[in-house]
């Protein structure tokens, strides 16, 4: 008896207990359920949708490089530049359309001619004492499942290396001289007829000279690059080489006189002129090839592994496929000083601007012409980031590490 009592009391126990446990969940559903609904988190600010990215990074030194080369083909005149080092790198990814890099490239002029078309492998900085340097900002859109790679705007400022402080530490180093002295129009008119003499089957004429120094040998020396395009002419008419032709350049020459010295008589001798020429490859482009989307170095795309893909997007509209951009050439900093001001270390500044937008919520931008189909397709644009935060991973380690030719 005893223990059938205790049978039914441990029963009415359990179930008690879950009947207090059933109304426990209840009282919480109801909770629950009249609890007013959370309100919505605010969007991101715009500046908080850029991520700072490291200057090392492999994908980014990868599209730095693709960036620089598509400035380089888009400049119609001056020398190409190389990638000294990544100085800032921002990445704005957006959905299905990929991302938009914001980078900050310290640069370096080559002694390569943009006409030339080189390889930027091929075309290595100049020498300390005639370095031109500065720095350039880019956009540079990728979106790799599309495998579309675009420059999207860019702009570059250079200034040649302090000449003062070169022949401080290198006195008797070749220095810059005015490109219309006429010093120099002689050296590079003597120079082209020395070239044309020896190769009489054609002859070329001068187009400009691009770049000139002078220093002392055992006279004068000057050392000049120039233009040159196909002249008219025969190696009879003497006077040829300065006639003007409608013909685009077509190589680009170095040459160097050297004038004998009148001051020692031991050293007289004569004038020595020296020159060697580079014909550039046919600038024919196949139409509808002209920067327009992921037909530029589609085989290197980052992280791609898919066979590369030639995209056809139509390219109706020049205007919309051509990057926005310029190259502005500065002076010498010691030039843009006052005299008596010459001996303090001038504040360097580089005025490098790129604005596609000044809204601070961003714009979008259509570029429907880099994808094929009918849909539209448009990218933010913010406006480009400025120097408050960085990644820790900024700058990059230099090409070129004398502080002469690194931009602050």
């Amino acid at each position: 008896m005893i223990n059938t009592f205790d049978r039914l009391g441990s029963q009415a126990f359990s179930r008690m207990a879950l009947l207090r446990l059933l109304v426990f969940c209840t009282l919480a559903a109801c909770c629950v359920a009249r609890s007013p609904p959370a309100p919505p988190l605010p969007p991101l600010p715009p500046a908080l949708l850029l991520d700072p990215l490291s200057c090392n990074d492999s994908q980014v030194l990868a599209v730095a490089g693709f960036a620089l080369q598509n400035i380089n083909r888009d400049q119609k005149d001056g020398y190409m530049l190389s990638l000294s080092r990544v100085h800032d790198a921002w990445e704005h990814y957006q959905e299905d359309m990929g991302s938009l890099f914001y980078l900050t490239l310290d640069v370096l002029e080559t002694g390569c001619h943009v006409l030339s078309k080189k390889a930027q492998k091929d075309c290595g900085p100049r020498t300390l004492h005639e370095s031109v340097y500065g720095q350039c900002k880019a956009m540079f859109h990728i979106n790799r499942p599309r495998r579309v790679l675009y420059l999207l705007a860019y702009n570059c400022t250079l200034r040649p290396v302090s000449q003062r402080k070169i022949q401080s530490m290198c006195p008797d180093c070749p220095f810059p001289v005015d490109l219309s002295a006429p010093s120099v129009l002689e050296a590079a008119t003597e120079s082209l007829a020395k070239f044309n003499r020896e190769n009489p089957s054609k002859q070329y004429s001068l187009v400009k000279v691009t770049r000139a120094t002078t220093q002392w040998v055992v006279g004068p020396a000057y050392s000049v690059d120039f233009l040159i395009k196909e002249s008219p002419c025969t190696e009879s008419q003497a006077s040829c080489s300065l006639q003007s032709s409608d013909s685009a350049p077509v190589g680009f020459c170095h040459g160097s006189m050297v004038q004998g010295s009148v001051q020692v008589p031991a050293l007289i001798r004569k004038k020595s002129v020296s020159v060697t020429c580079e014909f550039f490859e046919s600038q024919a482009q196949v139409p509808g090839d002209d920067n327009t989307a992921a037909t530029q170095e589609s085989k290197k795309l980052p992280t791609a592994d898919e066979a590369p893909q030639k995209n056809t997007a139509p390219t109706n509209s020049p205007s919309k496929t051509a990057p926005r951009g310029s190259v502005q050439h500065l002076p010498d900093l010691d030039v843009e000083k006052p005299e008596d001001s010459k001996e303090k270390s001038p504040v360097e500044a580089f005025p490098v601007q790129l604005d596609l937008t000044t809204n601070p919520q961003g714009d979008t931008l259509d570029v429907s012409f880099l994808y094929l189909g009918p849909e539209e397709k448009k990218l933010v644009v913010l406006p480009f980031p400025g120097t408050e935060r960085r990644s820790t991973e900024c700058p990059g380690p230099a090409e070129g590490t004398n502080p002469l030719i690194l931009p602050p």
